[in-house]
């Protein structure tokens, strides 16, 4: 496959152009540019491209065989392994996934489904493990939430609220899916911005979900956190209904006929 040659990248340091290489084979793989099951180039062609020494090249290999992604084996190279076998809840391969693009709903919604695993009872034990400090950040979060003013304040604010959750499980096996976590709800943002009520109509199983906390209810937290989950993945859904052919054809058909009613204003 032909590409554009990369610029160099010795001027750096080790640590970035490692980094850069990895960044770049690794959204290359995920977006299916080196599809799976294919051989990575050898090492001298990837020093080129790269403009790179070997080790930039192997530390980088490394790295994606350890979140899975790639199988190094010597005489027979380098091959992209299934995506059954990648560490999806990796924060970097996660956002490799998702890209700069609108992620896959399927994967989305399989992301929702472990989500629904996991929050829920993140929830409960916050709410008999918590400390008067997290109850304060989980409640700031929820004020910022409430009087977020654009996209960029409501996404930071949502993301801290569900961070702060789960550091008050004081769990660190949980707190370990933070990264994981924070990708998710820009993914989930990047898919949900444009769906109307989206974030206005799920912020009272928000509150629900820090009054539990704040009142030690187990039961209560991890029921409202179920109810903030489900509306999330309910509106993705309808998302992806309406990203179908026949959804675009019912959308557009309906659209034109309220038009036809009334007028634009702008």
């Amino acid at each position: 496959m032909a590409r554009s040659p990369t610029k160099s990248l010795e001027r750096g340091s080790k640590p970035g152009r490692i980094n850069s290489v990895l960044t770049t084979l690794g959204c290359e793989i995920a977006q299916d540019i080196i599809p799976i099951g294919a051989t990575l180039p050898p090492e001298p062609e990837l020093e080129a491209r790269f403009g790179v020494g070997r080790g930039v090249i192997r530390e980088a290999i490394k790295t994606l065989a350890a979140k899975g992604m790639v199988s190094v084996r010597p005489r027979y190279g380098t091959h992209v392994l299934p995506r059954r076998d990648w560490s999806l809840l990796d924060r970097d391969v996660l956002g490799w996934l998702v890209g700069g693009g609108e992620p896959d709903r399927d994967l989305l919604m399989a992301i929702q489904e472990v989500r629904l695993i996991i929050e829920p009872a993140a929830a409960a034990l916050a709410a008999t493990r918590s400390t008067k400090q997290d109850r304060l950040r989980i409640e700031a979060a929820l004020v910022g939430m409430e009087t977020s003013h654009d996209q960029k304040s409501a996404i930071k604010a949502d993301k801290a609220f569900h961070l702060a959750i789960l550091d008050a499980t004081h769990n660190p096996v949980l707190q370990g899916f933070r990264g994981a976590i924070d990708t998710i709800l820009s993914a989930v943002f990047l898919v949900a911005v444009g769906s109307p009520g989206w974030f206005e109509d799920n912020l009272p199983n928000h509150a629900a979900a820090a009054r539990a906390i704040a009142a030690g209810d187990a039961k209560k937290a991890k029921t409202a956190m179920e109810q903030v989950l489900g509306y999330t993945q309910f509106k993705l859904s309808k998302r992806r209904a309406l990203a179908t052919p026949e959804g675009i054809t019912r959308v557009s058909t309906a659209t034109a006929k309220k038009r036809k009613r009334k007028p634009h204003v702008s």
